[in-house]
């Protein structure tokens, strides 16, 4: 399953335009502009299912650099400070991974 067949490619597209600078990733706005902030409980949940590259059923901080690169493989990696930002916003339980409710809980605030 492709991040596609869930999120509309142009939103994606979008999404990704709107964060090609370092430090100008926002977690939030990213999940707007691609559409993410629109699905189910269901289509998060495969969404991180995507996203969770070693399908531990988390992700963890070193994976989360690499989250533009899951929307297109060319984008850069995130920042330190990005990182950092988005892991906070999105730990419910301050463990260092993000689960799939952390991503929903991200999402609706």
């Amino acid at each position: 399953m492709s991040l596609s067949s869930i999120l509309s490619a142009d939103a994606i597209d979008a999404a990704m335009k709107d964060c090609q600078a370092p430090d100008s990733f926002n977690c939030k706005k990213f999940f707007q502009q691609c559409g993410l902030t629109k699905k189910s409980p269901a289509e998060v949940k495969k969404v991180f299912g995507i996203l969770d590259n070693d399908a531990s059923g988390f992700i963890e901080e070193e994976e989360l650099k690499f989250f533009l690169q899951r929307f297109n493989p060319g984008a850069r990696v995130l920042t330190e400070k990005e990182t950092k930002a988005f892991m906070s916003a999105a730990d419910d339980d301050s463990d260092g991974m993000i689960g799939a409710d952390g991503v929903y809980l991200t999402l609706v605030w």
